[in-house]
């Protein structure tokens, strides 16, 4: 086999590539991988790791500001911008080192620039040191890039997009942020506790409109209680931009309003990266802007597979890292591959309060005709939350009455994205309430809360 042939060629190298090429790999398939720009894609580089540790810093400072609660004292708590940014930068460096010693390390053959299908079996990989690749097995992973709408492109002054809004070089004092899901939500959380009075608009009739609505509900009042104003049910008139400021103009609730600020962050969603990847003249499908496959990931093009947030939603780098691994699997015609089940990836948003969940909400569940029960428990009831002086916050849990399944799961509150996957194992293991009630939790806790959900679903609930 000469040094460009090779068994599975991925192109892209995120969280759904470069898993892809370690996996084929460690099967003993030869492995090359075509980068054009960051290794770790934007999930490692502007997006998913950069952003938590923006967030890290805003908690810090957060806690700093109510240190007498804890009976410390840390007057005059103040933050440097640019440092944070910079840790930020190298939390981000040191991640993308890691991924190219894993590539290394697993024998993968890294070819940078821009790969694009070329015929049958074959990878033109277009740069400053151009090649063409020859391979049995075609992975796309090319990923997506954030929508942006007229009127509101990124021009990194006035208006940005995610990667505008990670390397800020001041702090606006005035913020509208277009769009509630995890991006926005998480990006008004960061400069909301950075002291920038902030404005978030959503078209939805409520704020992380894909979570349970209660959930939903909660947020909202915490939002509103550290200072940020939501518009729902809003839509973007109009923007008009000015020295050092912007007037968006925006229809709520059937007024105009004109909102004057001095950044705007649109946070609307992403587009699929599927231009100039050579799917012209091939079998592949696209709908909605995204590739089209079946449950192991293939494509209609014999040999070629997409992952990731090529395809179908949701868009997430755990659920393109997981069809990497089904996808290679697959392909090495190993027995024990199971196809991904939508209903079983957790989601996570890392605003302040966090908000996790896995499976259907409780308005999911009755929509599909099923009886349900329902549990709750509040973090004011749970002795650890209450000694780390987190208490606002509560866990949901969603029953089949009948059988007993689990249905879902939905939490709003201090590191409820560490605790999701409690639920998330629980679901993959078919467990009943029965299991859950039966398993011991260690006190203190706050895991005990999710016992306690469970128990409260079906009228047990000891501390409430």
């Amino acid at each position: 086999m000469s040094d460009n042939n090779f068994d599975v060629v991925v192109i892209g190298g995120g969280p759904g590539g470069y898993v892809a090429a370690i996996r084929a790999a460690q099967l003993g398939m030869k492995t090359g991988l075509v980068e054009r720009e960051h290794l770790g894609g934007i999930c490692l580089n502007w997006g998913c790791i950069p952003t938590k540790a923006l967030l890290r810093s805003a908690d810090i400072f957060r806690t700093m500001k109510h240190a007498e609660s804890y009976g410390l004292a840390a007057p005059g708590a103040s933050f440097d911008l640019a440092k944070i940014v910079a840790r930020s930068r190298g939390v981000s460096k040191q991640l993308n080192a890691g991924v190219k010693g894993l590539l290394k390390k697993n024998k993968v053959t890294v070819f940078d620039g821009h790969g694009k299908l070329a015929g049958k079996g074959k990878v033109a990989v277009e740069g400053a040191n151009p090649a063409t690749l020859s391979a049995k097995h075609i992975i796309l992973a090319t990923g997506a890039r954030a929508r942006v709408l007229p009127g509101l492109e990124p021009d990194q002054d006035s208006v940005w997009t995610y990667k505008e809004a990670l390397v800020p070089q001041t702090m606006p004092k005035r913020l509208l942020v277009i769009g509630s899901g995890a991006i926005g939500i998480e990006f008004a959380s960061f400069f909301n506790a950075l002291g920038s009075e902030v404005t978030v608009v959503e078209m939805m009739d409520r704020v992380l409109p894909v979570e349970d609505e209660e959930i939903s509900a909660f947020a909202r009042k915490s939002f509103e209680k550290q200072g940020m104003r939501i518009l729902t049910g809003a839509t973007v008139k109009g923007v008009k931009k000015a020295a050092g400021t912007v007037t968006v103009q925006v229809e709520a609730a059937g007024k105009l309003e004109d909102i004057v600020v001095d950044r705007v962050i649109s946070a609307v969603g992403i587009v699929a990266n599927i231009e100039n990847i050579g799917l012209e003249g091939t079998k592949i499908k696209v709908e909605k802007g995204h590739v089209v496959t079946d449950q192991w990931c293939a494509t209609d093009e014999p040999g070629v597979y997409a992952i990731g947030d090529l395809t179908a939603p949701p868009w997430l780098a755990h659920k393109a890292s997981h069809e990497a691994v089904i996808c290679i699997e697959k392909i090495a015609g190993l027995r024990d591959v199971h196809p991904l089940e939508m209903m079983k990836i957790p989601g996570c948003t890392y605003c302040h309060p966090q908000v996790a969940s896995v499976g259907m909400t409780e308005k999911k569940a009755k929509d599909k005709g099923y009886q349900v029960k329902v549990g709750r428990f509040p973090f004011i009831g749970n002795g650890k939350a209450i000694a780390l002086g987190e208490t606002e916050g509560m866990i949901k849990t969603v029953f089949d009455a009948r059988t007993g399944e689990l249905l879902g799961a939905h939490m709003i509150g201090a590191e409820v994205t560490e605790m999701i996957q409690g639920y998330t194992v629980a679901k993959t293991l078919e467990t009943t309430e029965a299991e859950l009630m039966h398993t011991v939790f260690p006190h203190p806790t706050l895991s005990e809360m999710m016992h306690e959900a469970v128990l409260d679903a079906y009228g047990r609930a000891i501390h409430i």
